[in-house]
């Protein structure tokens, strides 16, 4: 029997409401968590997981895109945290080279077009997919996490 998931569907009217639901969702995700985010060409995905580093970091500064790294690194004094953008990617196996799956369960991770992962994204996965509406974004999460998606509904 499949674990219940839970959904939370929001609208961000703009980059300011989006920044604000990822430093929401930054202060509310435990060390380890596994956040998938989808959606089309310029829906907004690093902008949320950007904002997300900032937040949980305590750090203002310039977050770059991993769009040409394809993983990006950052510190904090609790946990490690990893930002993936997996689009030049053309098979799960180059996740493995990367050590993302060694690092799911373990550092935060925040990773741009899960799709390229195959299986090997967690069951426990927070997954985030965006889409443009009108002039902002509708972002739906869906979690395993009860607690985390009554949170954000109430927020």
């Amino acid at each position: 029997m499949q674990p219940h998931r839970h959904t939370v569907t929001l609208f961000l009217p703009d980059p300011e409401a989006s920044a604000a639901f990822a430093r929401r969702l930054a202060d509310l995700v435990p060390p380890g968590a596994c956040l998938l985010l989808s959606g089309p060409i310029g829906a907004g995905k690093s902008h949320i997981a950007r904002a997300f580093i900032r937040h949980r970091l305590g750090y203002e500064g310039d977050i770059p895109s991993p769009t040409f790294t394809l993983v990006q690194t950052y510190e904090s004094r609790q946990e490690e945290i990893w930002h993936a953008d997996l689009y030049r990617l053309s098979h799960p196996d180059e996740v493995l080279e990367l050590g993302l799956d060694q690092t799911m369960g373990c550092a935060i991770c925040l990773i741009e077009w899960p799709d390229r992962l195959g299986n090997l994204a967690p069951a426990e996965a927070i997954h985030l997919t965006l889409a443009l509406q009108g002039e902002g974004r509708s972002a739906e999460l869906n979690t395993l996490d009860g607690d985390l998606a009554r949170q954000l509904r109430n927020a």
